[in-house]
């Protein structure tokens, strides 16, 4: 990991209900992880849910970032719509805005961006859209750190533009040999087994890189990790995983603090 000393950031995608539906324990997942990815009402959420979440947030000393997505509530933003460049561009400013003032009402200002669903994960192979998300965090507070994947195309986009950058790891997904998430779809996707994801996770923060799912090692620099609050029995699973790190000499801390 690229953070001084044994510390890492543990985060979690947290707002993501709308309305009188909610998804995941938040409340429960706060009072475990050290930084909240919020959604911003595109792909879930809304300016009550938000306020909420920021404000408890901001109670338990958890950072916030705002955490954009395809206006695609039905899909939960995890289907790709063919926007230009542009329109994402405005799109996220646009949720970024939301986040902001929001968090700032809350007193708990956001203090990164971190895409969410398919529109994250095409940062991973489009630089069209990893340069149209990072200009809108640029356009909007150059102050914001951009969170992306860890030997991510977007980190050398970002930094161009001046922005500064942090490198996320998951740990209850499952990589492929060229280091990206394994898709959704695809059998083993998703880790349910604590105890395998913490061991798995430890091995990744002591050597400083990312395991495959053929157990292929891949060297990367990483200052933060996600952990999914809408899994069943995620709770239990954050707190099993923040445990495994911190008997092993790992400190958990907000990378924006």
């Amino acid at each position: 990991m690229s953070n001084s000393g044994n510390t890492i950031d543990l985060n979690s995608d947290m707002g993501e209900g709308y309305g009188s539906w909610t998804r995941g324990d938040d409340i429960a997942i706060l009072d475990v992880v050290s930084s909240a990815n919020v959604a911003c009402g595109m792909h879930a959420g809304d300016p009550e849910i938000m306020a909420n979440i920021f404000a408890e947030a901001g109670k338990r000393g958890v950072a916030v970032g705002a955490h954009p997505g395809f206006p695609d509530l039905w899909g939960f933003g995890r289907r790709i719509i063919p926007f230009s460049h542009g329109e994402i561009e405005r799109l996220v400013a646009y949720q970024i805005g939301a986040a902001m003032a929001l968090s700032t009402y809350a007193n708990n200002p956001i203090t990164y961006v971190k895409a969410h669903g398919a529109l994250g994960n095409l940062t991973q192979t489009d630089h069209g859209v990893a340069r149209a998300i990072a200009k809108a965090i640029k356009a909007v507070d150059p102050s914001l750190v951009c969170v992306t994947f860890a030997n991510g195309i977007m980190i050398p986009i970002a930094q161009e533009l001046g922005l500064t950058t942090k490198s996320e790891v998951f740990v209850d997904r499952a990589y492929t040999e060229e280091g990206h998430l394994v898709n959704r779809k695809e059998p083993g996707a998703v880790l349910h087994d604590a105890q395998q994801a913490a061991d798995r996770m430890l091995r990744m923060v002591k050597q400083g890189g990312i395991e495959t799912v053929s157990g292929k090692f891949l060297p990367a620099s990483f200052d933060t990790i996600c952990v999914h609050s809408d899994t069943p029995g995620a709770v239990d699973f954050a707190r099993f995983v923040r445990k495994a790190l911190e008997s092993n000499g790992v400190a958990i801390r907000p990378f924006t603090h």
